[in-house]
């Protein structure tokens, strides 16, 4: 039986503008449609495992308001359990504002409510950790919190999966690489963990980037490159592994998509050129449709994907 998985994060109401381009300082634009839809790196990551089939808990915080009872609601339709989210009388639910492009490429802006108030003592407090076989992590709760959380899912003998999303602006702290098995930056992440300015970057430059990061704590650095797939850095391996070519809608949480992936297929027991590959098609079949947990696939049509 596949172990369970936990996802300690952020849950956000996407309120979505679709635009011809992303506005540059200053200026308006007329979009092209507004959807309000379910979000945050931690739910998203959550909704798409369960999805998947996974057993899946997910530990955050959302506002005593409408947008958390949905976003509550959201979780639960899809399979997860969501007995660890909080309802925090003393903050709004947590929001981001996104414009989308034609080009398929985003902007956000992340108001973090109630998700800021995601406390150690939360983690602490919750018996979920206990377990779980793997434990999803993210950079939209504080810090501190996300450090328990490493903390604790090592303690518990879980594997550590980190997404370092948003970049953070500082060096992440050793307590936390430490307690991390597999770090999973997209190309301008790794980028910014790497002290270089934040772009896109080559596969090779990929692996460089990846080979420093694993000396930190990781021992399996996966560099997210987008349409050319992910580039896979472990002590004895190193290897591109190739996306599926699709045509791109929407590739918010597409980065959701590939950890929620990867985890469940490591949950089941593959190995991890297994896992990426299953994690990639994932991932491609969420960009050719718009929204983030809308996104995500099912079991059945990830199978359904050429390997």
């Amino acid at each position: 039986m596949a172990s369970k998985i936990l996802v300690v994060g952020s849950l956000n109401m996407d309120l979505v503008a679709f635009a011809p381009r992303i506005p540059v300082a200053g200026e308006t634009l007329t979009g092209r449609s507004f959807h309000t839809l379910p979000g945050g790196k931690g739910a998203n990551q959550a909704y798409a495992a369960a999805r998947l089939g996974a057993r899946v808990a997910m530990l955050g915080r959302v506002g005593d308001d409408d947008f958390g009872r949905a976003l509550r609601e959201n979780l639960r339709g899809a399979g997860c359990d969501v007995s660890g989210v909080l309802r925090t009388e003393d903050a709004s639910t947590g929001i981001a504002l996104i414009v989308v492009s034609d080009a398929a490429q985003n902007s956000i802006v992340i108001v973090a409510g109630a998700n800021g108030m995601l406390a150690p003592g939360d983690v602490a407090a919750s018996d979920a950790f206990g377990d779980a076989g793997c434990v999803l992590l993210q950079l939209e709760s504080p810090l501190e919190t996300v450090i328990a959380a490493a903390q604790a899912a090592r303690g518990a003998g879980a594997r550590v999966i980190l997404d370092p999303a948003p970049a953070p602006a500082a060096a992440l702290p050793a307590e936390l690489l430490a307690n991390v098995d597999i770090l999973t930056p997209n190309e301008t992440e790794a980028a910014i963990l790497a002290g270089l300015p934040p772009r896109r970057i080559r596969p090779d430059e990929a692996f460089e980037i990846a080979t420093r990061l694993r000396a930190s704590g990781p021992a399996t650095v996966i560099v997210k490159l987008g349409e050319q797939g992910v580039a896979l850095s472990t002590a004895e391996r190193r290897e591109v592994l190739a996306a599926p070519r699709v045509e791109a809608v929407d590739t918010t949480a597409a980065g959701d998509v590939f950890n929620a992936g990867l985890a469940v297929a490591l949950s089941e027991g593959a190995d991890l050129v297994a896992a990426c590959g299953f994690a990639n098609r994932a991932a491609a079949i969420s960009v050719t449709r718009k929204g983030a947990q809308a996104s995500a696939p099912s079991r059945a049509e990830v199978e359904g994907v050429g390997r």
